[in-house]
């Protein structure tokens, strides 16, 4: 389970609406408590002069009078969860929803079982998470652990922007967490922190029959989810009216071959839906509900619109090994979660022009193996920067028509950052006698250049008098290298006349 804290959303969820103005001017959002008209929400500027959720407005307003403040907006607050818990749901796993477990929705919560190989593994999936939201202006932090409870707590009270916690490690990592982590009713927290229990350690260690008749059975219930031994289901969001269909069973399902062709009656009948739109699927989820009330999920990406059922069947029976049925399956559901219009494709009708090859099949089926994010292709850039002249696009992606430099040739192997090299050259523009790379030293045979290659001066000053001088050699060997001078030779401010390998010809 991923947890992602989201603590100034409200906050910067304003800002970001109004344009960012005035960020170094303290933002506070109020509302009402009963007769009281109290701070509901600070940003970070706010905070550092003492304006806290929950003291009053009159008070923040006497702190400083400069303050900004507005009405809060919990509708908005929650509609824009829901919106981004909707695009996560599109590009980080299937069971994705609001958490607002703790009273306020604060956050969102992911089942990301089965999904996390396919964004580079947890570590990389989180970070790519937490940047994305740090660019989009908000701050964010995030944990994933085996329960949602344990992953709620620790993104509230853990250490850290980001948090792995390995298996098995929950009770060590929530030992020493205030017990406000557990999600408990604020009478619960007073009554047990009169009684000298503040950890969720100490609580934990305590016998559960006293604990239960003196608060309830939702202290144990939450201790027990947090721990991992009741399940916790989370409630997916869902796109608005989506295509989907479902089958209940009377009996519990499991074997693979059953599920296989249970999934070969529901494809067609979605794809009849998509039809009556005139949509196609770019993404589409399978449900499988167990007895346990915990759910299983395939998900399925295609590189153009798609609704040959033959063909989405396909996919997702190459991953039904993944599912663990459990004690057995009893409701399975296919969502459309992105569907897009069909392109309308004039088919060739003449005796001399070849048909072009439709390779989306093939992009599908490699792309939902080893993920979308490794399947692409190189297209060019409009720079004379050899780095930055090459991108990936994914590998359906439409031609723009730019196309590479004819007037020189560039090397097969484009290295990803240049790589320093010791070279003996005459100076202002003569190519190596030698160079040593990475240990070898390689003796220049014959060399054309240089080609002069100038910074990039709109992107900043320090690109106004940059230069690279670049050869193609080869040595005695017989392998062709591309190098570079970094400077003209002559003038120090153009580079620190440093020779560089950049790559290598074929």
């Amino acid at each position: 389970m991923v947890s992602l804290y989201l603590p100034l959303w409200p906050t910067e969820r304003i800002r970001k609406k109004l344009g960012n103005a005035a960020p170094e001017t303290p933002l506070a959002l109020a509302g009402r408590e009963g007769s009281r008209r109290v701070v509901m929400s600070a940003d970070l500027a706010a905070r550092k002069i003492g304006v806290t959720p929950g003291i009053p407005v009159a008070k923040a307003q006497a702190l400083y009078p400069d303050l900004t403040i507005m009405d809060a907006d919990p509708d908005g607050d929650r509609a824009g969860l829901e919106a981004l818990a909707l695009w996560f749901q599109r590009r980080i796993a299937p069971i994705v929803a609001v958490d607002a477990s703790g009273g306020l929705p604060d956050g969102i919560v992911m089942d990301t079982t089965g999904t996390d190989h396919l964004h580079g593994g947890e570590p990389a999936m989180l970070d790519a998470v937490v940047r994305r939201l740090a660019d989009s202006g908000f701050t964010a932090k995030v944990t994933i652990a085996g329960t949602w409870g344990a992953a709620h707590a620790l993104a509230r009270y853990g250490r850290g922007r980001i948090i792995i916690v390995p298996d098995g490690g929950i009770p060590d990592t929530l030992s020493n967490l205030p017990i406000e982590a557990l999600r408990l009713p604020a009478a619960v927290i007073e009554g047990l922190r009169t009684l000298g229990i503040s950890r969720i350690g100490k609580l934990a260690a305590m016998p559960r029959a006293p604990l239960t008749l003196r608060f309830g059975p939702e202290l144990e219930r939450r201790l027990d989810q947090a721990y991992g031994r009741i399940a916790e289901p989370i409630l997916a969001v869902r796109p608005v009216d989506p295509v989907s269909v479902a089958r209940n069973f009377a009996e519990p399902i499991g074997a693979a071959e059953t599920i296989a062709r249970y999934i070969g009656k529901l494809v067609p009948v979605l794809c009849e839906g998509l039809d009556a739109r005139g949509d196609g699927i770019r993404l589409l989820d399978l449900l499988l509900h167990r007895l346990d009330s915990q759910t299983q999920t395939i998900r399925i990406a295609t590189a153009r619109p798609a609704r040959d059922a033959k063909h989405l069947t396909r996919l997702l029976c190459e991953k039904i090994e993944t599912i663990d049925p459990g004690y057995g399956i009893e409701r399975m559901e296919l969502v459309a979660v992105l569907a897009e219009p069909m392109e309308v494709r004039q088919r060739v009708s003449s005796l001399i022009e070849e048909e072009e090859a439709d390779i989306s099949g093939l992009i599908d089926t490699l792309a939902n193996r080893v993920g979308g994010e490794s399947l692409y292709r190189f297209a060019p850039v409009e720079s004379d920067i050899p780095e930055r002249s090459v991108c990936r696009v994914p590998a359906l992606a439409p031609d723009d028509g730019a196309t590479w430099p004819v007037g020189w040739p560039r090397p097969t192997r484009l290295l990803s950052r240049p790589e320093p090299v010791q070279a003996m050259a005459e100076l202002p523009d003569q190519p190596p006698i030698f160079f040593i790379w990475r240990g070898i030293r390689h003796r220049v045979r014959c060399a054309d250049g240089p080609e002069r290659v100038f910074g990039e001066w709109w992107k900043g000053d320090t690109e106004l008098t940059i230069a690279r001088d670049y050869f193609r050699i080869e040595d005695t060997a017989g392998d062709r290298f591309w190098v570079f001078r970094e400077g003209d030779g002559e003038h120090g401010e153009t580079g620190s006349q440093r020779w560089f390998m950049h790559g290598l010809f074929a």
